[in-house]
């Protein structure tokens, strides 16, 4: 949350992907699918390729200079290594881009492919001249050592055999059988292409580069095993013990660092406990904690430390928050004071007023205070956990992984996103979806689509970037019922299968139920109850989730459901108190006057009301809810019985 808005560029649709509720809302009307589907891969891909670049770059420097901090090596002997690693990882990128290259367009040649002959077979080809002409462009470009090279002589003897099966096919009475044919055959040797096992570039890359021979001539899966034994015996498992000593260098100068950042924030806790803080000494204490805090950051840590890299940007937010609040609080006490003496004027004069006091909405000084402290204690205290458990910390483990992610960062420089791979992608996306004909549908609008189809492009759009997590906005609200079945069980498989992080946001609880591991329950911009799936449905414990638990029907229940009274609060000015309290039939004096705190009922299940204090007179949820808990352990138990 306290990010920088380059950093969320980073996270937006690459990490994090989201679906709102109305699709035209996502979708240009004017504008094929196929372009909007691809228009993110292609600019996140030229994004990834830089950045893969700038961290290559910046991590194997960093490492280089701790390796000889470390005393790995000799200078000259650890840049001569590292030189090696660069040189042969350039001669790994130059490979594996041309077989990226390459294999893309056998993919695309092979879908092509396969559409048209289709459609030729059933007399229904459109675009002809143009397809077989984009076709036979690919099957230049899909001529590379490693994806179609046995059979080059017969593919080009294929593709020029295509504009005399095309002319053919387009005489009088003509038949397009040839052009099948040939299409067909060329089909095969890109199918077979398609499936032979990838080389290992970053091997093969410093083979070609230091051993001074030719690849040897066998399988590819024994070339990959030869090429791995030559690269660690010959450079990187002697590579990789001088990395080890450099990444435990650079994580016992960070640890050192750790300890004396925790002195300056001790040092400086005492301007933020001050009763009144000044705000020249807080941004002061703020400099001096941060610049500490990043000197101890271990840039080698390639799983970034989220707590001590966004301290900066969190410690800052609270402090301009305390002292927003000063200001605010007092141009609220000056508008509350004017609004009542104006009242009461108007009210001596024998008025009565149409319009209500607003309350006064001031910010807790001290709750702003407490929130700057709270971001120096937890950074002191994950120092101080980190420092305590350096010891379990397996770099042998930690050395190998580093590797890996230079290999993935190098890799990441050659994984260049063409138009014809982002449409093949966007394809199989289509399919993956659900939408039929994806690739004729490819090319059509948004308007040409159902509202269901709809909200399938907006999924595969969603998913383009592969996101770790997706948030789902009331997705399938503007949906039929049976579509709505369809597109939350094309979610929950898509959780499956891609191993998706899913944030749901719905006012159905039937949804709830369905989809949801663990369920927040908001009321006016707060959570009010969190636990998982069975602690809300069977043990909730807040007045809010009992009254909409009360008015969700059912097919057992006889009873009229209860209805919330009244309405929400006007969030422009907060309530004082518990905001649900004017709505709650078990609201006591308290709920009126102070906010409750977040009692824990379990290990997983909390919520935010007064009669969770230990003072507080017990009550038991609504008789409907208690009603329906028992008849579903029933059924549970026949279940479990049978």
């Amino acid at each position: 949350l306290k990010l920088r808005e380059e950093e969320m560029h980073r996270l937006r649709g690459d990490k994090i992907a989201m679906i709102f509720q109305d699709p035209m809302s996502s979708l240009n009307p004017i504008v094929k699918i196929g372009r909007q589907l691809t228009e993110a891969m292609i600019l996140k891909g030229k994004a990834r390729q830089k950045e893969s670049r700038e961290t290559f770059n910046f991590y194997l420097k960093t490492l280089t200079d701790n390796m000889i901090a470390a005393g790995a090596g000799s200078d000259a002997d650890i840049r001569k290594k590292s030189k090696d690693f660069n040189q042969f990882e350039v001669k790994h990128l130059q490979m594996e881009g041309a077989y990226r290259t390459a294999y893309a367009a056998a993919e695309e040649a092979a879908g092509d492919i396969g559409a048209l002959v289709f459609e030729l077979g059933k007399n229904a080809g459109k675009d002809v001249n143009y397809r077989v002409k984009r076709i036979e462009k690919l099957c230049k470009e899909a001529q590379q050592d490693y994806v179609v090279k046995e059979k080059a002589a017969e593919l080009q003897q294929l593709a020029a055999q295509l504009k005399g099966a095309l002319a053919e096919s387009k005489k009088k009475n003509g038949s397009s059988q040839k052009l099948q044919d040939t299409l067909s055959a060329i089909g095969v040797i890109m199918e077979e292409a398609l499936k032979k096992p990838e080389p290992n570039f970053f091997s093969m890359g410093y083979y070609l580069t230091f051993s001074g021979q030719q690849l040897p001539d066998m399988p590819m899966e024994e070339l990959n095993a030869f090429l791995r034994k030559y690269l660690d015996d010959n450079f990187m498992l002697a590579y990789i013990e001088d990395a080890k000593k450099g990444l435990m260098y650079s994580a016992d100068a960070a640890y050192q660092k750790k300890e004396a950042a925790i002195e300056v924030l001790k040092a400086n806790r005492h301007v933020f406990e001050k009763e009144n803080l000044v705000a020249k000494e807080c941004y002061a204490a703020h400099k001096t904690m941060v610049k500490a805090v990043e000197s101890g950051i271990d840039r080698l840590e390639f799983i970034k430390d989220s707590r001590a890299y966004t301290f900066a940007t969190a410690l800052q937010a609270t402090i301009d928050d305390y002292f927003a609040a000063i200001k605010k609080n007092a141009k609220e006490e000056i508008r509350f004071k004017k609004q009542s003496e104006k009242r009461a004027r108007l009210v001596a004069r024998g008025k009565e007023p149409e319009w209500q006091l607003v309350p006064k909405s001031i910010i807790s000084i001290e709750e702003a205070q407490q929130a700057i402290l709270h971001q120096v204690d937890n950074l002191i205290s994950h120092y101080e956990n980190l420092i305590a458990n350096k010891a379990n910390r397996n770099f042998d483990k930690e050395t190998v992984a580093a590797i890996d992610y230079l290999k993935s960062n190098a890799s990441g420089v050659a994984a260049k996103v063409t138009k014809g791979m982002a449409k093949e992608r966007a394809i199989k996306l289509m399919e993956e979806v659900g939408i039929a004909e994806a690739r004729k549908r490819y090319n059509q609008y948004p308007f040409e689509f159902s509202g269901g189809m709809r909200q399938r492009i907006v999924i595969a759009i969603a998913l383009a970037a592969n996101p770790d997590i997706l948030i789902c906005d009331e997705p399938t609200t503007a949906l039929d019922v049976t579509i709505q079945s369809q597109i939350l069980e094309l979610i929950n498989n898509l959780k499956e299968t891609r191993k998706l992080s899913v944030i749901f946001i719905t006012h159905d609880l039937g949804v709830v139920a369905n989809m949801a591991d663990r369920i927040a329950v908001m009321y006016a911009g707060k959570i009010v109850e969190y636990g998982t799936a069975e602690d809300i449905f069977y043990r909730s414990a807040h007045p809010y989730t009992w009254a909409l638990l009360s008015s969700m029907p059912d097919l057992d229940t006889n009873e009229r459901l209860d209805a919330i009274p009244g309405t929400p609060p006007n969030m422009i000015y907060p309530p004082v108190g518990d905001a649900f309290a004017p709505r709650n039939k078990y609201a006591m004096q308290i709920d009126f006057e102070q906010q409750p705190p977040m009692f824990e009922i379990t290990d997983t299940h909390f919520a935010a009301t007064w009669l969770l204090h230990p003072n507080a007179p017990k009550v038991d949820p609504p008789k409907v809810i208690v009603d329906r808990i028992a008849r579903m352990n029933a059924k549970r138990g026949a279940k479990d019985a049978e």
